[in-house]
């Protein structure tokens, strides 16, 4: 018997070493553009772009490795889309935390997430959050990213009569990212593999023939590499809000809440897309999947960037023949192997990254069919949430409002149950920050 059917009991699930191989490289084809995206959104609050890309792909790869050899899932993790917005947009640039804080906040909540699932408390609040606003809350972050793509590309800018409005289009820059745009999506038309990270490269091409691309070749030294590592600043976490205990409890929240539930959809959807649900419709394994969802978030923050999350792309390995934590693996080998041209990451300008931005967000508004429109008690807080997170530009003021609002309707209407408690918990926690909010 070989070492990967031992490790991976191919047999059992009706694989073979080529298959998962194929299904390894074609996940991370699928997800590469994460390289190149969450550098350009973390990179502005100040972080070195390339040294983010390093970080990138060293949490990206060690989170894959372990998933497949601890949990043996097809399942790939990287930093994950929306979290780095909360990161760069609310906790950085918003609440003025200073980057290296953050990353410290991001490996607390790791610890956090980790303690829980031995606790059993992710469950718990799991089973308290409704669907419909589990699929609101992906859908508005959705919608953040990509509201965030198209300021990005210029074609929208603000406006002091109408709050935004329509750029530009024939600046370079902008038309550049149209360009982006439009080739990312017939390639995602044609079900062309790597389609995100294919777009890139065209639209940087163009750049380069725009003049909007500044070549500056840099060496992959180690010295780059780690201008983020281990840079994380414990000691300023105590000072967050002048000391208070409210700012420091909202971040890890939705660090932890953003995190948890984009990790159990996607589990969810890859999970059943390869035939892993076991027969009463529980994910075998579950608590081994969470501890390396919880580690591979330290080993990331350590590294120097945000959450890093179990990836929706996986589906794409799944849906090439992937049933084995080898699949995984692969991806993160592939990953790990990027680690060396991230210094050309730099080069890539925002206006080819921009249209990533747009297309991310409107694939994530899937979940949105999940939810009972018909029915107030469910579509008054999914649209609040939805509209929320890109309309505050804030993911802790969507959830707030979605499960506020979700309570309160309850309560209203006479639904109220004692199997309910952890939901109004978490609601009176939302209004005591409401509170909080108002009176700084």
């Amino acid at each position: 018997m070989s070492i990967f059917e031992r490790t991976f009991r191919l047999s059992e699930h009706g694989t073979s070493v080529r298959t998962e191989v194929l299904a390894g490289a074609t996940t991370f084809l699928t997800m590469a553009y994460i390289v190149v995206v969450n550098p350009s959104i973390l990179g502005l609050t100040g972080m070195p772009v390339a040294a983010v890309a390093a970080a990138t792909c060293v949490a990206a790869g060690v989170g894959s490795i372990l998933m497949g050899l601890f949990a043996n899932y097809p399942i790939a993790l990287a930093p994950g889309m929306g979290l780095n917005a909360y990161f760069t947009f609310t906790v950085v640039k918003g609440m003025g935390v200073p980057w290296q804080t953050a990353l410290a906040c991001v490996f607390i909540s790791g610890v956090a997430f980790l303690l829980l699932t031995f606790a059993g408390v992710r469950q718990v609040i799991i089973a308290a959050i409704p669907r419909p606003l589990l699929a609101a809350v992906a859908a508005g972050i959705g919608l953040f990213i990509a509201f965030i793509g198209l300021k990005e590309a210029g074609i929208i800018v603000a406006d002091p009569n109408t709050t935004v409005t329509l750029g530009k289009l024939t600046t370079p820059a902008t038309a550049l990212a149209i360009l982006g745009l439009v080739v990312i999506a017939a390639l995602q038309a044609w079900r062309v593999k790597g389609a995100i990270l294919i777009g890139i490269l065209i639209a940087t091409g163009g750049g380069v023939l725009l003049g909007l691309v500044k070549w500056a070749p840099q060496s992959a030294s180690v010295a780059e590499m780690t201008a983020t590592a281990f840079k994380l600043n414990f000691p300023s976490v105590l000072h967050l809000g002048g000391g208070g205990w409210v700012a420091i409890l909202e971040i890890l929240f939705v660090f932890l809440f953003v995190d948890l539930f984009d990790n159990v959809g996607t589990l969810v959807g890859v999970t059943k897309k390869a035939g892993l649900v076991a027969a009463d419709g529980t994910i075998p394994r579950l608590n081994r999947i969470l501890v390396v969802d919880s580690v591979a978030t330290m080993v990331g923050a350590l590294a120097g960037t945000s959450t890093t999350t179990s990836y929706i792309e996986s589906a794409a390995g799944v849906a090439a023949g992937g049933r084995t934590g080898l699949t995984a693996v692969v991806t993160g080998l592939l990953f790990l192997a990027a680690l060396f041209l991230t210094p050309l990451v730099q080069m890539i300008p925002a206006a080819a990254t921009a249209p990533a931005l747009i297309l991310v967000g409107a694939m994530m508004m899937g979940p949105l069919t999940e939810i009972v429109w018909d029915d107030p008690m469910e579509a008054i807080p999914a649209f609040l949430t939805l509209a929320a997170i890109p309309l505050t530009f804030s993911i802790a003021n969507g959830l707030s409002i979605g499960v506020t609002a979700y309570a309160a309707l309850k309560l209203l209407r006479g639904r109220a149950r004692p199997g309910d408690w952890m939901l109004y918990v978490l609601a009176a926690l939302f209004v005591a920050r409401f509170v909080y909010l108002a009176a700084t």
